[in-house]
């Protein structure tokens, strides 16, 4: 059985994709900053007939949090299959670049950017330990400069310096992290489950946190011949799924 760490995953897109993936038969520790919240939903999960699910505590900003995980996991799995880096914030609003606080700025990339950073590199031997090591950093099509210098691209009026930069630096740390893993088994890319429904975007995105998770999932559980270094989107209306960086 595979075993998969999700970050941020007591609610919303992540918490549905440690669901599915548990659903799929895999061992899913559900990462979350309060555990006691994340107990509770791993209790309503078992309740629904899912018991290879456990939550952990995690905060990715915090880097003794992080090696107290790690310690946890290995010495009950011994290795990691699927690192999912899903902890992420939005930061105040507005983001306008030439007035918001340098304080939030760094609030945001500690989580999104650093903090995505900190899990991999902590968690990176016992993923090697795997014979099929995965790492799906969770982005956003906001996340791109090309669609953001399209003005004919549908949210293209959609700026903000924390959080959009945030994403931006997430997917150059995908492209050499990929880079540096090639000649292994790795796979490692980043997956935008697309503008979803949501308590972090006040639940305005069209799209369901099913389908976001299900998204997730397809790019991260690829076989030994599927992609590395790629940018995926929900968002994306073109049978490839791949987004411009």
């Amino acid at each position: 059985m595979k075993t998969v760490l999700v970050t941020g995953a007591n609610r919303s897109i992540g918490l549905e994709t440690a669901k599915q993936l548990s659903e799929k038969g895999l061992f899913v520790y559900l990462g979350t900053r309060d555990l006691a919240k994340g107990e509770e939903v791993v209790k309503e999960l078992n309740a629904k007939g899912l018991q290879n699910i456990q939550a952990i505590q995690i905060d990715v900003t915090d880097a003794e949090s992080v090696l107290a995980t790690k310690n946890i996991i290995e010495k009950e799995k011994g290795k990691l299959d699927i690192l999912i880096n899903n902890a992420g914030i939005l930061g105040d609003i507005p983001q306008n670049p030439s007035t918001t606080s340098i304080e939030d700025i760094q609030r945001v990339f500690d989580t999104n950017f650093f903090g995505a950073i900190t899990v991999t590199q902590t968690f990176i031997e016992l993923l090697k330990k795997s014979d099929s090591p995965r790492i799906s950093n969770i982005t956003s099509g906001l996340g791109s400069l090309t669609l953001h210098s399209d003005p004919t691209w549908k949210y293209f009026a959609i700026k903000g310096i924390s959080y959009v930069s945030s994403k931006t630096a997430l997917n150059a740390f995908t492209v050499t992290l990929a880079h540096e893993l090639k000649d292994l088994a790795f796979k490692v890319n980043s997956i935008d489950p697309g503008y979803t429904a949501t308590d972090f975007n006040h639940h305005s995105g069209p799209g369901s946190v099913e389908s976001a998770a299900s998204f997730i999932i397809k790019h991260t559980l690829v076989d030994k011949n599927g992609p590395t270094g790629k940018f995926f989107s929900n968002d994306i209306e073109d049978e490839s799924e791949e987004s411009p960086w």
